[in-house]
């Protein structure tokens, strides 16, 4: 059994956060499981508002948000935090990210020296500033790449607060099994001196399916209950933790590895990624 982790802690500009879009050191046989021939009711929208539309027809990133008026997405995580075998890049004409009639391009490849370099967005900035929400259906449409030792992953965190900090892995791809995917939930208190909590959940698909064409997944993050989509059919879902009655904000990226080797990675993959969307509830007429 391969174990891993991701979790940093780091104080910047008076934001303490701690985290990783990691998949939370689980045993196979501690994960339920779900065949998506068995996924429950579809999430009907029309009870809800758009609230954060990416759909990649334009670009606005920068590597740390270091504009007076901040930028749409940084290319790292705010805490400066990476994970996996490669290293996020710097946006930079044409690489990691380029876009394709609407569509994002998130490219991995390998450096002549040998070392791997890939590509992050996150939607809030080391100062703070970004989108974020409390509450809401955040989803995701991609197209993983193929291949073994890939990790692309559509995530949420927290805005942090002292004493721990909340993650919600909405999707986690290890490319060496194409038959699964995985969503987490974690609330990170070790950099507190308070044990981890978190739950994975593995859904069986057809192999080969999520790297052949685009799927949705989705998350609606309620005051009572968490609710896990896939192409908008519930796969599963959970009671709302109190560390959970925060503002999220979303996170994209191909990273690789996560204790699976990459001696066979495809040089380059791709990560595609339609769009990226948030919604919140209407008001009670």
């Amino acid at each position: 059994m391969r174990l891993s982790a991701r979790a940093a802690g780091l104080a910047m500009a008076g934001l303490l956060a701690v985290a990783g879009a990691g998949f939370l050191a689980f045993g196979r046989t501690a994960e339920a499981q779900t065949d998506i021939a068995a996924a429950g009711p579809a999430i009907d929208l029309s009870g809800y508002e758009r609230t954060f539309s990416e759909d990649f027809d334009s670009l606005d990133v920068t590597p740390w948000g270091a504009t007076a008026e901040g930028s749409r997405w940084i290319a790292h995580t705010p805490w400066a935090g990476d994970f996996g075998d490669a290293q996020f890049a710097d946006p930079q004409p044409g690489y990691p990210f380029t876009l394709h009639d609407g569509v994002l391009r998130i490219e991995a490849r390998k450096r002549p020296d040998g070392k791997w370099e890939s590509g992050l967005l996150a939607a809030n900035d080391p100062r703070g500033r970004g989108f974020s929400q409390r509450y809401g259906y955040f989803e995701a449409r991609m197209k993983f790449p193929p291949g073994k030792g890939v990790w692309p992953a559509f995530w949420l965190m927290g805005n942090a607060k002292p004493g721990f900090a909340s993650e919600i892995d909405v999707v986690e791809y290890y490319g060496h099994d194409p038959s699964i995917f995985h969503t987490v939930w974690h609330i990170w208190r070790e950099e507190w001196g308070k044990p981890n909590e978190g739950e994975g959940h593995m859904t069986k698909v057809p192999p080969g399916s999520l790297s052949d064409d685009f799927h949705t997944y989705g998350v609606d993050v309620a005051e009572d209950k968490v609710r896990f989509y896939f192409d908008r059919r519930e796969i599963w879902s959970m009671k709302t933790p109190d560390e959970y009655k925060m503002p999220f904000y979303p996170l994209v990226n191909l990273a690789l590895g996560s204790g699976w080797p990459i001696d066979e990675t495809p040089n380059p993959s791709y990560l595609w990624v339609d769009y990226v969307h948030v919604y919140q509830r209407k008001p009670a007429p």
